[in-house]
């Protein structure tokens, strides 16, 4: 692990590149695999604002699906989470923080700085798991209800068909993504709560998060 933490009397800090696919970094350009899907804008503007990378210099791989540990990558890098203001007695090591983890990976820097900043990881995350629909929709809800500041609203939860199929630890978080229209749901109208998340499904989530904390800022200090 190629470690910027500094030790008890320095800020920790660590510098992150984003990228769904993981330890990419490649260099920004146009999409060759994304002409025909439809979330193809909100990619593009993901990756003008540098916050999404291809897998290699012209190839998105929209279909492609995520791991627990790019999608929390992503978050963190989407929400600019950091640790600058911590100080630390010893080293902070993923494993610290997730046992299943792996302290010499590439997204062990992510997994540090998510867990300090409470964004209700669990503890038996395996960064290497597939992730859901649902199980990305979850964190993400929690980690900018946690974050953002957003506003207090009361909700009317809104059925669905495939509703059946979501877990219910899963439930609340997935009802706001829902009525904040964070997330929507297919032509037929279904979630598919337990389908793997793909990169550009992911992608959207998180422009579509990010534009709704745009459209309401949390009200100023006095």
């Amino acid at each position: 692990m190629t470690n910027k933490f500094k030790l008890v009397t320095l800020a920790a800090t660590a510098v992150l590149t984003l990228s769904i696919a993981g330890q990419s970094f490649a260099a920004a350009s146009s999409f060759s695999d994304i002409a025909n899907v439809i979330a193809k804008d909100k990619i593009i503007s993901l990756q003008n604002k540098g916050l999404v990378k291809g897998v290699s210099t012209d190839r998105f791989f929209p279909d492609a699906t995520l791991t627990a540990a790019q999608g929390i990558q992503l978050i963190v890098n989407a929400l600019e989470l950091n640790i600058d203001t911590l100080r630390f007695i010893k080293e902070p090591h993923a494993t610290d923080y997730f046992p299943k983890a792996n302290d010499d990976a590439w997204y062990a820097d992510a997994l540090i700085i998510a867990a300090n900043n409470d964004i209700g990881l669990p503890t038996d995350l395996d960064p290497g798991k597939t992730w859901t629909k649902e199980e990305f929709t979850h964190q993400l809800i929690l980690a900018i209800e946690k974050h953002s500041n957003l506003p207090m609203i009361k909700i009317i939860p809104m059925a669905f068909n495939d509703q059946a199929e979501l877990s219910v630890s899963y439930d609340g978080s997935v009802q706001r993504a829902l009525v904040l229209k964070i997330a929507e749901l297919d032509a037929a109208g279904n979630f598919n709560p337990t389908d793997e998340i793909t990169r550009a499904d992911a992608a959207v989530l998180i422009y579509n998060a990010l534009a709704y904390i745009d459209a309401h800022p949390a009200p100023s200090a006095e």
